[in-house]
C-alpha cells in the first residue's frame, strides 16, 4: 500500500495548496507508535485549560488581584486600544477554537516549542488525510476529521478572512472552504465588508493596522454584536507564557489555576524557559537552572553550555515560521552575544524568551526523488496535531501533520526540501 509521485501531484488542486506543492513528497504516512499517538491525540483538552488558566491569570493581574508585572509584561509592545478591548467582559470567555501545537519529536517524547492559535496547514492537512487515507491508509483523525472540526467552527457557514501578510495561506483555505460548501468562503481581510456572517480571522494581531476594519470587528466582537475566532486576545498569541508556565513567582497560581494532572503534562512537554529581562539581580540570586548570577555570564556560555532557544515572543512579523528563531549552540560565539544583548534592549517594548534545547531524534522515513525513485530520508520531525473547540465547549483531535527535514537542520519549519506527510499508528518508520 504506497502511492506514486505521479498519483500525488495529479491530485493536487487546480488552485494548488501551501507553496504550490513545492514540498518534498512520499509514497506513505509518518508511522507512530501506539504510545506516542495516544500521547499526542489527547492533547487537546490540557492545552485548551492552558489557554484559559493564561487568560485568567492575566485578567487578574490586570484588574490588580495577582501582581500586575504579569499583564503589563504581556501588554508590551501591543497598542494601547487592543490592550484595553482584551480586558473587556464581552471577551472573558472566549478563547481560540484552533489549537495547534508544533511538537518536535524527541528521544524522551514530544517536546512542545509553539501553541499556535492562528495555524497554517489546516487546509494542507486536511488534503493530505484526504488523499492518504483514499489510498488505502488509516490516518490519524480519519479521512474529512480536519474539515469536519473546521466546520464545527463556523456550522452555519461564515467567511474566511485571509490578510496579505498571510496570502501564502490563501490557495489551501480556498480549497478547504470548497470542501465545505456554498456558505463558506474565502475574504481578503483588507476588503472585508461587515454582512452579519461568522468569521475566521486568518491574520495575526500585529498586522492590524494594514486591515482596514480590525478594530471595528475587535470592538463589534467585545460587545457581542459579531462571532469571530481566534479572539481579538494579543496576550494569548505570546510565546511568553511557555516561559511564565515555570517563572518560581508563579508555582503557586500555576497550581491552583489547573488540575494537577494538567500542569504535570503541560510541564512534560514545554521546555523549562526565562523571559528576557535585563533587571540586575540581587547579589545572592541567580537565574533558575542556568547556574548564572546575570544575562552577561549567559551571553558568555561555551557553545556547550548554551543548548537554548532564543525566541522572540510575539505580535512582530518575525514571531512566525523560524524568523525569530535563535539556536544558542549553532550560533558563533560572537553572534549569541549580539542576539541575547539585542533581545535584552528590546525589553519594555518586544519581549523574548529563551528556553532549554530538546534534542529532536533522527528518523528514516521514505522520501520521493524528483524522478520518482525512492530512497531513505534521515531527518528529524515536527509534529502538528490539530484540535477544534465547538460551540459546546468540547476539543477534539482532527488531524496531524507531520514535517520532516533533513538531519542536519537544526530548526524544523516548511522548507522545499523538507516533507510534509499525515501520520498513522504503526511501526513502518525506521528510528
Amino acid at each position: 500500500m504506497s502511492l506514486t509521485l505521479s498519483q500525488l501531484k495529479a491530485a493536487l488542486p487546480p488552485g494548488g495548496l501551501f507553496g504550490g506543492g513545492s514540498w518534498r513528497w512520499s509514497p506513505e504516512p509518518l508511522a507512530l507508535t501506539q504510545a506516542e499517538a495516544r500521547s499526542i491525540t489527547r492533547l487537546g483538552h490540557p492545552l485548551a485549560k492552558f489557554q484559559q488558566a493564561s487568560d485568567a491569570i492575566y485578567r487578574r493581574s490586570a484588574l490588580g488581584k495577582l501582581p500586575t508585572w504579569i499583564s503589563g509584561l504581556l501588554d508590551e509592545g501591543k497598542p494601547d486600544w487592543m490592550v484595553k478591548l482584551q480586558r473587556e467582559p464581552g471577551l472573558a470567555e472566549q478563547f481560540p477554537r484552533v489549537i495547534r501545537p508544533d511538537l518536535i519529536l524527541g528521544h524522551d517524547g514530544p517536546a512542545m516549542s509553539e501553541l499556535d492559535s492562528v495555524p497554517g496547514g489546516i487546509g494542507v492537512t486536511a488534503w493530505l488525510s484526504r488523499v492518504y487515507a483514499d489510498a488505502g491508509f488509516d490516518v490519524l483523525g480519519g479521512r474529512d476529521g480536519m474539515i469536519e472540526g473546521f466546520r464545527s467552527l463556523l456550522p452555519e457557514g461564515g467567511a474566511i478572512l485571509v490578510s496579505d501578510e498571510s496570502a501564502d495561506y490563501r490557495p489551501e483555505m480556498e480549497w478547504l472552504a470548497e470542501q465545505l460548501g456554498a456558505a463558506w468562503d474565502v475574504v481578503a481581510a483588507e476588503e472585508y465588508q461587515p454582512d452579519g456572517r461568522d468569521l475566521y480571522r486568518f491574520f495575526e494581531l500585529f498586522d492590524w493596522e494594514s486591515i482596514p476594519l480590525a478594530r471595528r470587528l475587535a470592538e463589534q466582537s467585545a460587545a457581542g454584536e459579531i462571532r469571530i475566532t481566534p479572539p481579538f486576545k494579543p496576550h494569548l498569541e505570546d510565546k511568553l507564557w511557555l516561559a511564565l508556565l515555570w517563572s518560581p513567582a508563579l508555582r503557586k497560581i500555576w497550581g491552583q489555576s489547573l488540575r494537577e494532572n494538567h500542569l504535570k503534562r503541560l510541564r512534560e512537554i514545554v521546555p523549562f524557559g526565562w523571559v528576557l529581562d535585563p533587571e540586575p539581580l540581587p547579589p545572592h540570586a541567580a537565574l533558575p537552572r542556568l547556574d548564572a548570577h546575570s544575562w552577561d555570564e549567559v551571553a558568555n556560555f561555551s557553545q556547550k553550555e548554551r543548548q537554548l532557544v532564543l525566541k522572540i515572543s510575539g505580535f512582530h512579523e518575525s514571531a512566525w515560521g523560524s524568523r525569530g528563531v535563535f539556536i544558542g549552540h549553532d550560533l558563533p560565539t560572537s553572534e549569541w552575544k549580539e542576539k541575547l544583548h539585542e533581545a535584552l534592549e528590546a525589553s519594555g517594548e518586544q519581549p523574548w524568551i529563551l528556553q532549554e534545547f530538546r534534542e529532536s531524534r533522527i528518523v528514516e522515513h521514505p522520501v520521493f526523488n524528483d524522478d520518482g525513485s525512492i530512497e531513505m530520508m534521515r531527518g528529524r520531525v515536527r509534529l502538528c496535531p490539530y484540535f477544534f473547540t465547538d460551540s459546546n465547549g468540547e476539543t477534539s483531535f482532527a488531524g496531524c501533520l507531520a514535517t520532516l527535514v533533513p538531519a542536519d537542520k537544526k530548526k524544523i519549519h516548511g522548507m522545499s526540501d523538507g516533507v510534509l506527510i499525515p501520520c498513522v499508528v504503526g511501526e513502518s518508520t525506521k528510528f
